[in-house]
């Protein structure tokens, strides 16, 4: 397989500038999601200049691309598109000053703060070298980009958009995830990869009135507030020190000036846990302290909750997990493949999977320039001075970030693809 790999990745020096230029591209013009539509125009367009069979709008903005190289396994790709609701704040010269508009109507700065920039450009220098390099593999390779993984909808639409039948059913999913850590690292891990996410946006009813009259009111200000800070105690009451969860409350909004009290607060909260029974532990006791509040706060109505994403555990295939390990430790050698503990973030890429029948992996790819991840790590302020993922200041390297992400996505499918030893 290696042989395989370098003969594909022969022409990845020919393609680093263009890689480069499509990065700043589309790090200056990110896209929220499902909105990603010249983003996929540009996917499409490549794709179908390299000769693979091209499907658009596939749940929305998907794009597939299908190359067939004879008999063999069928390998699929994957990739998202979209960018986040966020200001940058990197000062790179390629620093985005986008706005879109959200399904709320609500207007707001539009960054690539989670690296999906990073995916797509990684993605599109994979399936250039793979489909100029035929003669060193054989099977089917299916490069899938996907619209609207912040807000865990995306992979699912395009499953429910008859992804199955559109393509051939794969041996294997995989896919990456730029995240702070060393550039030119890679970090693979078997069993559980990601957290399980629940987002919840609940509103709490009171009885509005003037600041001066408390008494003639019902604060629901008050009672939200007392819910923020009883909250906190599923985690630390709640929970064994052995379990990870987290609850966060991310936002809380009611009234409109200093002297009304108002009808209605509401809280935005996000609920981690790495598997399902604590998820659904923590989401029952959520509910439960919500509606004690009310209960001790004399509510009239019912809190209503609405949720506004879901997010299933990742969890890695131990088999194919393996094989990956394998061709990256070969390949990169064990300085740079490593494994790594479970990431608390939260990612929709094993709905594909599920969907289309097949294991999968799921790696992270370090992103942060070398010299100064080990100066924090040596002064041990990584958490403080190494931006990670939906920071504002969230700037992967150029290099040698993209060319790892090539290099991991074309060796990875290259343990499928890659044609075997006779008698092997």
């Amino acid at each position: 397989m290696t042989v395989a790999a370098d003969a594909v990745l022969a022409g990845l020096a020919g393609i680093r500038d263009s890689l480069e230029s499509l990065y700043k591209d589309l790090h200056q013009h990110p896209e929220l999601g499902f909105q990603e539509r010249r983003t996929a125009g540009h996917v499409a367009q490549a794709l179908n200049e390299w000769d693979y069979e091209v499907t658009e709008e596939v749940g929305g903005t998907g794009v597939v691309g299908v190359l067939h190289n004879g008999d063999g396994p069928t390998v699929l790709l994957r990739a998202d598109m979209d960018a986040l609701p966020v200001r940058e704040e990197t000062e790179l010269p390629y620093a985005s000053a986008e706005t879109g508009t959200d399904a709320d109507g609500v207007e707001h700065p539009v960054m690539h703060a989670c690296g999906h920039d990073v995916h797509v450009t990684c993605l599109l220098g994979a399936a250039r070298l793979m489909a100029a390099e035929t003669d060193s593999w054989r099977g089917t390779l299916v490069v899938l980009f996907q619209p609207n993984e912040e807000n865990g909808s995306g992979a699912r639409a395009m499953v429910d958009d008859g992804l199955a039948r559109r393509i051939p059913r794969p041996d294997v999913a995989l896919g990456q995830h730029v995240l702070p850590a060393p550039a030119g690292t890679l970090l693979t891990r078997s069993g559980v990869m990601m957290a399980a996410s629940d987002s919840l946006r609940v509103t709490f009813h009171g009885r509005g009135g003037h600041g001066s009259m408390p008494e003639r009111t019902l604060d629901p200000v008050v009672l939200a507030a007392a819910t923020v800070v009883r909250l906190q105690t599923v985690v630390a009451r709640e929970t064994a020190a052995t379990t990870p969860a987290v609850v966060t409350v991310g936002a809380i909004h009611a009234g409109s000036k200093p002297n009304i009290i108002p009808d209605t607060a509401e809280i935005q909260l996000n609920i981690r846990a790495f598997d399902e029974e604590t998820r659904s532990r923590v989401l029952a006791a959520v509910r439960r302290i919500v509606a004690a509040e009310c209960a001790a706060s004399g509510a009239d109505s019912e809190p209503e909750f609405e949720t506004l994403s879901e997010f299933a555990v990742t969890e890695n295939d131990p088999d194919a997990t393996d094989r990956v390990a394998a061709a990256f430790a070969a390949y990169f050698g064990q300085d740079q493949a490593r494994t790594t503990q479970p990431v608390p973030a939260s990612e929709d890429f094993g709905e594909l999977p599920v969907g289309l029948g097949c294991p999968s992996t799921y790696w992270g790819l370090g992103g942060t320039d070398p010299d100064t991840y080990r100066k924090a790590e040596r002064a041990g302020t990584v958490h403080r001075d190494i931006p990670g993922n939906h920071s504002p200041r969230f700037a992967p390297v150029l290099q040698p970030t993209l060319d790892t992400g090539v290099r991991a996505l074309v060796t990875a499918s290259l343990a499928w693809l890659a044609p075997r030893p006779k008698g092997e």
